[in-house]
């Protein structure tokens, strides 16, 4: 095992919004998701699933659908007399929420239940903790496995790019259009292509910034 080749994709990837028209092949989809669905989760609850479009126009469609939703929005904030704030809205995250339409395939990542035997045995009859919980624990495991998603890809010479601006914005007009489940959480949208372009490394906080070490 090569560390040093490890720490050079975690390193290497970046969210990528601008990509060739290339299809990325059923194959490598297939290679990505199989690595994602090797990610830790609470219990081995597996709590993810994806959606995998590869449909030009259902992109589109989409990200209409976004930008409906975000008009929609700032129609609304205009109305409390925030101007100012819904011009930028449409005008600056407007851009950024949509960077997945050009994208030659587009996975909505998604959240299931958690559900295990401590759940049904232990945590459920004395009722441990809110419902809302177990929401959030789906959620978590999810995250893991879109991480490994993108490592994959990355790996694989893919970009993508994690986005949760279609779901704050419209995820009741996705969950609507692509027929999801009402129990199933949307966690994010990955555009996922061959990129068609290289951006620089940002600035990261330094370990000892983020670390505190209890001896």
């Amino acid at each position: 095992m090569d560390f040093h080749a490890l720490k050079d994709i975690i390193h290497g990837r970046r969210s990528i919004r601008k990509f060739t028209d290339q299809p990325v092949s059923i194959d490598d989809i297939n290679d990505i998701i199989d690595c994602a669905r090797y990610a830790p989760s609470d219990t081995n609850s597996q709590t993810w699933e994806f959606i995998v479009i590869t449909n030009k126009e259902k992109i589109k469609q989409i990200e209409q659908l976004t930008w409906d939703a975000l008009h929609e929005k700032a129609a609304e904030a205009t109305e409390r007399g925030f101007e100012k704030e819904a011009k930028l809205l449409t005008r600056s995250f407007g851009p950024y929420a949509t960077a997945f339409s050009d994208a030659p395939a587009l996975i909505i990542c998604l959240a299931t239940p958690y559900q295990s035997k401590f759940r049904e045995k232990i945590f459920e009859p004395i009722q441990l903790v809110n419902e809302s919980v177990w929401e959030e624990e789906g959620i978590k495991s999810s995250c893991l496995a879109t991480q490994n998603l993108m490592l994959a890809a990355y790996a694989k010479g893919l970009g993508t790019c994690p986005m949760t601006g279609p779901v704050l914005l419209a995820a009741d007009k996705i969950r609507s259009f692509l027929n999801i489940s009402s129990e199933k959480q949307m966690n994010m949208v990955i555009a996922l292509g061959h990129p068609q372009e290289t951006p620089k490394k940002l600035p990261r906080k330094e370990v000892s910034e983020i670390t505190t070490y209890i001896q």
